[in-house]
């Protein structure tokens, strides 16, 4: 026996073993063949039937993942094909109707709990768990997926009738579920239930409303499992085929659909907020050839607090020089709640008048405040016909500005500021350094991050369409988040979404604080430093 390079483990091992007689390597061989391939067909059984099978669907998981899809840009709804194909049910509402990659995030699940660990719903004490979402629905598919395939053909149609075993198999199966039937009338002891609810049964509504949507679970899994999408999807079966949602948001639903707003303000109060500055932000009839389209949002424009971080960033881009307009009283809601909340249609609505008035004043560039709506028009909006249009949230353009000089910071900000990412600013969008950059630039700023900052940022509770709900359940979001910020014993919060303010300024009012620590937008502390 000697070594061969082409073949270092078996020369090796016939070095090893060269002191056998041949009649023992002989017998060796049949026995660790049959070793072998005995192994090979247990695991074959095993790894599909026990919890091992992330080994197997975890890396086709990621290679099957749409890399270049945004993080969380959800499915669209072709309602048209729908109608056509005569649908009476939208969204999900079964297991089987889940999409192909949706199934498989299930077997890929590990069960390290990353998501839960990093839920703020699950933190505050709601039922929703992001792992025991997974494995519920894992476990439900799985159980389905054997009574379905015990009395329905597993192959091809062609191939199934021509086996004679597979047809008196299928005929058994059918006979025994109806003498099953048959049998448990009026004995509810016999009874078998083939029909359990997924929405309602294995997912409790409770779980499902508790979402704030902030992909906090799908960043932290190791396997790129998509919560989000599951708990939207099923939503939409709660809103568009069962009717049945919170109050609160049927009411906040009910008001963006007849006022175009939350809160059901008439529309036509929508310019309210620019009494004082009709000169300084100009509609897009008043200056038909702007740079950017200022779209300023619900919040922006009804919202008492965060009316004044809109006049704040309308007296900076002034300051900066910058060529912009606004849509004014035409300007409708993004559809970002709806479409979080499950109403997919009332969101496809908004998003085409929208996409409409873009097009009829020949949008180019769009600047918002709201990284909901700068999400919903950077990676949703593209879906339903928006195109050649840049999408920018103004910390992006603030600190673009600040280096190229058209905006000097030099007044002193004394203060200790900590800054919360928000989540459809930071995790669906990774916009970490631009509000840095812009605090950094002020002078007397002392930058204090929290230890939960960046990608790890705890959601401020307002996502998900939570901003018009009351939680129910456990402690509030909000608080949990505002007791980090106030850990790192700031003078002032600060923020880049007027729905993370709210319910920061409301946290620091609950804790008490507000004559120690004030909630700011960054525009609004850059705004006090500008000469």
């Amino acid at each position: 026996a000697e070594f061969v390079a082409t073949q270092p483990v078996a020369s090796s091992l016939s070095i090893v073993l060269s002191f056998l007689p041949a009649g023992a390597v002989v017998a060796g061989f049949y026995v660790f063949w049959w070793m072998h391939l005995l192994t090979l067909l247990f695991f074959l059984v095993y790894i599909p039937q026990g919890k091992h099978a992330h080994l197997v669907f975890a890396p086709y998981n990621w290679l099957a993942k749409d890399k270049t899809r945004s993080p969380g840009r959800l499915s669209s709804m072709d309602f048209e094909k729908l109608e056509e194909e005569g649908a009476e049910e939208f969204g999900i509402g079964r297991i089987e109707n889940f999409t192909q990659n949706q199934l498989i995030d299930l077997y890929a699940c590990v069960e390290c709990g990353r998501c839960t660990s990093m839920c703020p719903a699950a933190g505050t004490g709601k039922t929703l768990s992001p792992a025991d979402l997974i494995m519920k629905l894992r476990d439900h598919l799985t159980d389905k997926g054997a009574a379905i395939t015990s009395r329905t053909p597993w192959m091809p149609s062609y191939l199934f009738k021509n086996m004679k075993g597979n047809q008196l198999a299928w005929q058994s199966s059918q006979q025994s579920h109806t003498e099953v039937a048959a049998a448990s009338e009026g004995n509810t002891a016999l009874a078998v239930d083939f029909d359990v609810e997924m929405v309602g049964d294995i997912i409790t509504e409770e779980e499902l409303w508790a979402c704030t949507t902030c992909r906090n679970c799908e960043d932290q899994c190791p396997v790129g499992n998509e919560h989000v999408s599951f708990i939207v999807d099923m939503r939409r079966y709660l809103v568009m085929t069962q009717g049945q949602m919170p109050s609160d948001a049927q009411r906040a639903l009910n008001n963006i659909e007849r006022q175009s707003n939350p809160w059901g303000i008439n529309r036509k109060d929508r310019m309210k907020w620019r009494e004082g500055l009709e000169e300084l932000a100009p509609t897009v009839k008043e200056n038909k050839e702007f740079e950017y389209l200022f779209f300023v949002g619900s919040m922006g424009s009804f919202d008492n607090r965060s009316i004044k971080i809109t006049r704040s960033f309308i007296n900076v881009m002034n300051k900066a020089g910058i060529n912009f307009a606004i849509l004014g009283n035409e300007e409708k809601n993004s559809g970002d709640t709806p479409r979080r909340l499950g109403n997919e249609m009332l969101f496809q609505e908004l998003a085409m008048e929208n996409i409409g008035n873009f097009q009829k004043y020949g949008v180019k560039k769009i600047v918002t405040m709201d990284p909901h709506a700068y999400n919903t028009f950077k990676n949703e909006y593209p879906d339903f016909g928006l195109e050649d249009v840049e999408v920018y949230h103004h910390t992006d353009l603030l600190a673009q500005w600040i280096k190229e000089g058209r905006l000097k910071p030099v007044n002193q900000v004394k203060e200790r500021i900590t800054y919360h990412d928000s989540c459809y600013l930071g995790r669906y969008n990774e916009v970490y350094d631009a509000p840095r950059a812009i605090l950094e630039a002020i002078p007397g700023v002392e930058i204090a991050e929290m230890a939960r900052n960046k990608c790890d940022s705890m959601c401020c509770g307002a996502g998900g369409g939570m901003m018009w709900q009351e939680e129910h359940q456990g402690s509030r979001v909000n608080i949990a988040r505002t007791e980090q910020a106030l850990e790192v014993n700031p003078t002032t919060i600060g923020s880049a979404c007027p729905y993370c303010l709210t319910m920061l300024s409301d946290g620091v009012k609950a804790k008490e604080k507000e004559d120690s620590v004030q909630t700011l937008d960054l525009v609004e502390i850059l705004e006090k430093s500008l000469a």
